[in-house]
């Protein structure tokens, strides 16, 4: 099974040796991904709403870029630094999926930079349906 590498346009570089997404069989393998910006760096420190809002914007530029849609995901694995920000984690969650929600987990744990309050990875089925 062939698989492509995708990249959207305008991605920084990865931290660490992973992509920041896998397209194998019309599945759609987003890596985690942190509140960063281009260089690496922690943005909306303190902001656990405009963290959330720019992990799920680079997701579904993932995803866009492989050809699918935030309708597509199917599974979400959600990290968090603090239960006391999973409220707002969830008000900005729940607004890019407005319709069927992905199943998902969610656990605290800490994260590969201080700063940074939430990381998500996805799965998203862009294949036949």
């Amino acid at each position: 099974m062939p698989k492509e590498i995708v990249v959207p346009t305008g991605s920084g570089k990865p931290l660490a040796p992973y992509s920041p997404g896998t397209l194998a069989d019309g599945v759609v393998y987003v890596s985690g991904t942190l509140p960063f910006d281009k260089d690496n760096n922690v943005v909306f420190l303190d902001d656990p709403k405009a963290q959330t809002k720019h992990v799920l914007d680079i997701i579904k530029s993932v995803i866009e870029t492989a050809g699918g849609t935030m309708d597509d995901v199917t599974m979400n694995h959600i990290f968090l630094t603090d239960w006391a920000n999973y409220g707002a984690i969830n008000e900005v969650y729940a607004s890019y999926f407005p319709g069927d929600k992905p199943a998902r987990y969610c656990v605290q744990c800490g994260l590969v930079k201080p700063g940074a309050l939430v990381e998500i990875a996805s799965v998203a089925h862009i294949g036949k349906k």
